[in-house]
């Protein structure tokens, strides 16, 4: 088990699973920006000015000594949205790396090789076996 991690762990698949997170965190940030700053605004003003942060289902209203419980189905509808948008975005690169490494990786084929002309001996000895096969036939 050891072994398989050592191969595992310098093989590079660890370095490019850390590199991943951590772009994968910044992609993170810029998506949650363009959901809670772009796309939601343009769902609240085609809504009539709906915040879908806000929308929630009150289990029990708040007190002078417990705070409200409350279902936030608006946060979930937004973050919905948010991983559609990772996902098609994730989607189109790993599409676009996948088309890149597949035009990368085809080599050209070479041209099929023209048929190689029959020599005169070749020749011959054709045009004498159609003619005996057309006397056979005339017989």
């Amino acid at each position: 088990m050891w072994n398989e991690f050592k191969k595992f762990a310098f093989k590079g698949n660890l370095i490019d699973m850390a590199v991943g997170v951590v772009v994968g965190g910044a992609f993170g940030t810029i998506v949650t920006s363009l959901v809670n700053d772009i796309i939601m605004p343009i769902f609240g003003k085609l809504t009539a000015g709906m915040d879908f942060k806000s929308l929630k289902v009150v289990l029990s209203a708040a007190t002078e000594t417990t705070p409200e419980a409350a279902i936030m189905y608006g946060n979930f509808i937004q973050n919905i949205v948010s991983f559609l948008i990772i996902a098609f975005s994730m989607f189109l690169v790993i599409s676009g790396i996948s088309k890149a490494k597949d035009r990368l990786s085809k080599k050209e084929e070479p041209a099929p090789e023209a048929p190689k002309a029959p020599t005169e001996a070749e020749l011959l000895a054709e045009i004498r076996d159609l003619m005996k096969d057309a006397a056979t036939k005339a017989e």
